[in-house]
């Protein structure tokens, strides 16, 4: 891949963000899971609001929704965005917590980005509320799961079984 090829560095090489102003403003969401993993009883104490600190599922949700708004702030050449709406949810299995992010904002790049930052911060913070009942808990499976909009389109992971 040539150097001029490579959309955030100038001719120079050095790293900029990408000039998105001519485009026009569209539609755009996108969703990101995250998963975190502990021990049963954690999750029964998470299910059951029975954490020292609190609500662990309302915190992780407040922090996810702060986390997409200021998401520019964390990444370096990531375009600061009017986030439009951003949802956070939760599927509690025996012994983790899966985090759910969905983004949407009509602007000129897309919320990626945005959703996954929400849905890592979303993992960390269950981790904070958690981590005094439970040291061994672990954070995997952040990704992308979908995207609309934009000049790439729809695009869907494939879930694997």
């Amino acid at each position: 891949m040539s150097e001029t090829s490579l959309t955030h560095l100038d001719h120079l090489g050095r790293a900029q963000m990408v000039d998105v102003t001519p485009k026009e403003p569209s539609h755009r969401r996108a969703l990101a899971k995250g998963k975190i993993h502990m021990l049963p009883e954690t999750t029964a104490k998470v299910a059951s609001n029975a954490i020292a600190k609190g609500d662990v599922l309302a915190a992780a949700r407040i922090a996810g929704i702060q986390a997409a708004k200021r998401c520019s702030d964390l990444i370096p050449l990531c375009h600061p965005l009017l986030v439009g709406s951003v949802s956070v949810n939760f599927n509690l299995g025996d012994d983790f917590v899966e985090v759910e992010v969905q983004v949407e904002t009509v602007d000129r790049t897309g919320v990626e980005m945005e959703a996954l930052t929400a849905a890592t911060i979303a993992c960390l913070t269950i981790y904070d509320m958690c981590k005094s009942a439970d040291k061994s808990m672990t954070i995997d499976e952040i990704a992308l799961w979908e995207k609309m909009g934009g000049r790439s389109g729809t695009w869907k992971r494939e879930n694997k079984v």
